[in-house]
């Protein structure tokens, strides 16, 4: 791939920390910016698929359970936004926002690794996929707890606002 431009070394380094910053800021800023009401449906992108087995293929696969928390909470970062890693409360309303949220958190991160192919236009061929492992690396874990978590709170939701009041509805924080 021609690049664009060839930068000295240093130059370049300092190009690719303050572009995915810009990338990463952006996606926030993006996503932070948009109305609810673009999260609060279940959306194709959102949807749980037949295949994810209600999310728990999330868990068989990755094992998402054991290193979940050890995930950054972006709202924790950039100062605002909605505190995803601990639900603030078990209320239905509260719950419904963490979905609302979940939704929010997993396009950022989609967006956030859209720009990573203009790495090409500045970077060797090497460098270029290599940020794009490193947007696959920082993005996916996110995206799949988003993508594990989200459907466990629509059942626990589904199942309150069901009428079933056989037992407390409890959440596995695991």
């Amino acid at each position: 791939m021609l690049r664009l431009f060839e930068p000295s070394m240093v130059l370049t380094i300092l190009l690719d920390f303050a572009a995915w910053f810009v990338f990463h800021m952006a996606a926030v800023i993006c996503t932070l910016n948009l109305p609810d009401r673009w999260f609060a449906s279940d959306h194709w992108l959102y949807r749980t698929r037949a295949w994810e087995n209600q999310g728990q293929i999330w868990h068989q696969v990755f094992r998402v359970r054991t290193w979940k928390e050890r995930l950054p909470d972006g709202a924790q970062l950039v100062g605002r936004g909605y505190a995803k890693k601990r639900l603030q409360a078990t209320h239905t309303a509260e719950l419904s926002r963490f979905v609302l949220e979940s939704r929010r958190a997993e396009l950022t991160h989609y967006l956030a690794m859209l720009p990573a192919p203009l790495f090409f236009l500045w970077n060797p061929a090497w460098v270029g996929w290599f940020m794009i492992g490193y947007a696959l690396m920082a993005n996916a874990p996110c995206i799949i707890a988003q993508r594990y978590n989200r459907p466990r709170i629509i059942h626990l939701i589904e199942k309150r606002t069901s009428g079933s009041k056989t037992r407390p509805a409890t959440i596995d924080r695991q």
